[in-house]
């Protein structure tokens, strides 16, 4: 064996680590145990886990497709997302909506997004994100399968630009580690390539998913400034599934045109 081919082994060897951490993290596919977590080296790999998450929601619609009318398949790929991801997303959405809210305070803000419990904010939060996500996969049409591989890669994705812009809330959070280090242009490899993947699949419909993708991370981003001017684990989670939902409404809304 020689030197250069042992380096190759071993990065492609430390990727792999970072990749399976980050489907750990996101999600409850069993895919063993890796030895250490390096929150910040494993946030680049999130586009790819998304597109991991995507590849199991696009098959098991397909399967589902043979059994079952599109209503019923959408409410079954709604079930999917919430399972893979443990409900992870769903309940950062909740508790961020309990907390940012009315008109509080961020320390307020934050202190509420920290209590366990949900409110009736948050409750009605998370029922409007699932109906509009099935809205939007009921609708779903043209390139279908590869849409659902893509869109929970854009959503997480989303995570890269909000602990890249905006500024941690908290001294000692669960997700400070990711904060620790700050992503440089480098480290959004993977949303090139998930870019690159969306324009080889679809063709220049993937310009209007970017632009639909970029423009709900941008109004999501400034509506976190302007409430609290800072981001949070839950925050990161509810903006993760603010762009699920709203890229398969978008996709589903102009189906005639793609």
């Amino acid at each position: 064996m020689t030197l250069g081919s042992a380096i190759t082994g071993e990065a492609i060897g430390i990727m792999l680590r970072h990749l399976l951490s980050g489907i750990q993290f996101l999600t409850i596919v069993p895919c063993g145990r890796t030895s250490t977590f390096d929150a910040g080296r494993t946030t680049p790999f999130f586009p790819v886990v998304g597109l991991v998450i995507g590849l199991l929601l696009a098959t098991i619609d397909y399967a589902a497709a043979f059994f079952w009318e599109r209503s019923a398949i959408a409410v079954i790929d709604v079930l999917v997302l919430v399972l893979i991801s443990g409900a992870l997303h769903l309940d950062g959405l909740a508790d961020t909506a309990d907390g940012l809210y009315g008109q509080r305070t961020p320390d307020r803000a934050l202190e509420i997004m920290k209590d366990s419990r949900i409110g009736s904010i948050g409750m009605v939060a998370v029922t409007c994100c699932l109906a509009v996500k099935w809205a939007g996969l009921h609708g779903l049409q043209s390139d279908r399968f590869f849409w659902l591989l893509l869109v929970p890669a854009f959503a997480r994705a989303s995570i890269l630009f909000g602990t890249r812009l905006l500024p941690y809330g908290r001294p000692n959070g669960t997700g400070h580690p990711f904060f620790q280090r700050p992503l440089r242009l480098v480290d959004f490899w993977g949303v090139l390539l998930l870019f690159s993947l969306a324009l080889l699949l679809t063709g220049w419909h993937a310009a209007l998913a970017a632009a639909a993708f970029a423009l709900l991370v941008a109004a999501v981003l400034v509506y976190y400034r302007l409430k609290i001017n800072c981001i949070t684990g839950d925050m990161l989670g509810a903006m993760v599934e603010i762009c699920e939902a709203g890229l398969f409404l978008f996709l589903s809304a102009i189906r005639g045109a793609i």
